[in-house]
């Protein structure tokens, strides 16, 4: 059986952008490294540290907010605040991820050093 060229060509430019694809995956995703920390900000000012590899509870600014650390991923477990939209943002590992709590003005940031 014989391939005519334009299926040839076809084959390699389908090869090529494969390997693009991949190549760039792997690129963009390597940059992000998992964290070790949870720093919490309380209007800008770094109030607290937590390493994300000891599991826990933390009360955060009073009261208003619990923070939790399970299986080295960080996330609010209780906010005191009208939409509770921090409790939604997920847990977060990656070292740059961020949960806001606007009205309690509370963040927590993923470092990969303290």
């Amino acid at each position: 059986m014989k391939l005519s060229k334009r299926y040839i060509y076809d084959i390699i430019l389908i090869a090529v952008l494969l390997i693009v694809s991949l190549s760039l995956f792997f690129i963009l995703f390597k940059k992000e490294g998992r964290g070790k920390t949870a720093v919490v900000y309380l209007e800008n000012d770094i109030v607290a540290e937590y390493p994300l590899d000891k599991d826990g509870e933390y009360e955060l600014n009073g009261g208003t907010n619990t923070l939790k650390i399970e299986g080295g991923k960080a996330y609010m477990l209780y906010a005191e605040c009208p939409d509770g939209w921090c409790k939604n943002q997920g847990k977060i590992y990656i070292s740059g991820e961020r949960i806001t709590c606007l009205p309690n003005r509370v963040m927590i940031v993923i470092r990969e050093e303290g």
